[in-house]
């Protein structure tokens, strides 16, 4: 895993020279251009429970937990995925064609959707594209993983398993879908070529959206932007702006990142959407995100990865603005010989102003994870993972959001979220890259 993620985000953070390097290793079409075939299989076995009691009322009001929410086994395909990426130098104008068309593969699962009108294992679901590169850096169009979330994917040991970071990092709200660590589609980007250890990668999405609230999918887009099914009033955006700049120098990693989604509908929150907060209190506002991060591998084989991390929203009313918070981040992976890795993680996100039901409310998490890795080769790991996340009275942070096939997820079988519950459990994977 450790390889091919070295890989995504020198494509994506890269300049032409480095996609032209990865794009060598596949089949020669000709002498001038190459095509790639990749791929990602990661598939885990998993032992999760909500942390409430069927029938429980006692924290959760009127309201009564439904159905199994102790603990439950599931096999998951965690972001498992297949591409085809290329490079073609076009003569003696020192400038190269590149393309990428990448999907989801769905290897535990039935592929299909139950939320909304997108296929995420439809051939091109994730990051694909077309562009030029040349030494000046690389332009491409398409969809991707934003600059804001690429600048510190290498800092997460636990990526896409049940201590993904994304429960709480780029997570505003505590929802499965972690708003500011995601992919924006029908984008234009700029990679930079490494000045000296500096590289920066810039990105605009156009929201695309006759809707002056943003409350009907974008034009050209089967769902919501945003991650939401319709009505798209529980975070659809308009327009997106994601930038990121990282320095890297030896055992010495920088970076920092910010992003804005532009009049965010978050009116189902609302009286009028049907939601508990008071008319005018949440409305459709600017959201925006900055973090910074640093990694040093010590001499040790040690690696420490630290994020502190800036969640805002223009909201109208801060007793009920659940969307804005701190969150810090802090891991460590010690390496064992030349095969094996131990990995700590520690996320917290902090109070935010207010909460749609109850206003001002103890909200912070704290998700804690543990991991062990063993390399067989560059291709093959095989991993274990626990994971705890412990919500405050009014937060209902997640584990495995964005990332892991299947979540725990805070509803019980009759669609209720309950907050201030504590989840935790553990899980055994295989991945292999090829």
């Amino acid at each position: 895993m450790k390889s091919r993620l070295a890989l995504a985000c020198a494509l994506a953070l890269g300049a032409g020279s480095a996609f032209s390097q990865a794009a060598k290793t596949g089949t020669p079409v000709t002498a001038e251009s190459f095509v790639q075939i990749y791929g990602h299989v990661d598939v885990s076995i998993d032992y999760l429970t909500k942390g409430i009691n069927e029938g429980d009322s006692s924290i959760f009001g009127t309201t009564p937990a439904a159905g199994k929410l102790g603990y439950q086994p599931d096999v998951s395909s965690n972001l498992s995925y297949f591409g085809v990426r290329g490079a073609r130098d076009l003569g003696d104008s020192g400038l190269r064609a590149v393309f990428q068309i990448e999907t989801q593969v769905d290897v535990a699962a039935t592929p299909g959707s139950t939320t909304d009108s997108s296929v995420k294992a439809a051939f091109g679901s994730r990051n694909s594209y077309v562009g030029l590169a040349g030494g000046w850096g690389a332009v491409k169009a398409g969809k991707t993983d934003a600059p804001y979330k690429l600048s510190t994917a290498r800092m997460d040991p636990f990526s896409a398993s049940i201590g993904d970071y994304n429960s709480i990092i780029g997570n505003t709200g505590g929802d499965n879908r972690a708003e500011f660590d995601t992919r924006l589609s029908h984008a234009v980007w700029y990679e930079s070529p490494n000045w000296s250890g500096f590289r920066v990668n810039v990105l605009f999405a156009p929201g695309q959206n006759r809707a002056t609230d943003n409350s009907i999918a974008a034009s050209g887009e089967p769902a919501c932007t945003g991650g939401n099914p319709p009505p798209c009033t529980d975070g659809s955006f308009g327009d997106a702006v994601s930038i990121a700049g990282t320095y890297e120098a030896g055992a010495l990693y920088l970076t920092a990142g910010y992003e804005k989604h532009k009049d965010v509908n978050r009116l189902g929150d609302e009286a009028t959407g049907g939601g508990p907060a008071p008319a005018g209190t949440v409305g459709v506002r600017n959201e925006q995100a900055w973090k910074a991060g640093i990694q040093y591998t010590f001499a040790t084989k040690t690696t420490i990865n630290a994020i502190y991390e800036s969640l805002t929203r223009d909201a109208p009313d801060a007793n009920f603005n659940e969307r804005q918070h701190k969150a810090y981040w802090l891991a460590a992976t010690q390496k064992i010989g030349e095969r094996d890795d131990v990995n700590v993680g520690w996320a917290h996100a902090g109070k935010s102003p207010g909460d749609p039901n109850v206003g001002p409310v103890d909200n912070e998490a704290n998700m804690l994870a543990l991991g062990y890795k063993h390399h067989f080769d560059r291709q093959t790991t095989a991993y274990a993972v626990y994971a705890h996340q412990a919500n405050h009275a009014g937060a209902h942070y997640d584990l495995g959001a964005s990332g892991h096939g299947i979540t725990t997820d805070c509803h019980d079988a009759n669609g209720n979220c309950f907050p201030g519950t504590t989840l935790q459990g553990a899980s055994v994977g295989v991945q292999y890259d090829f």
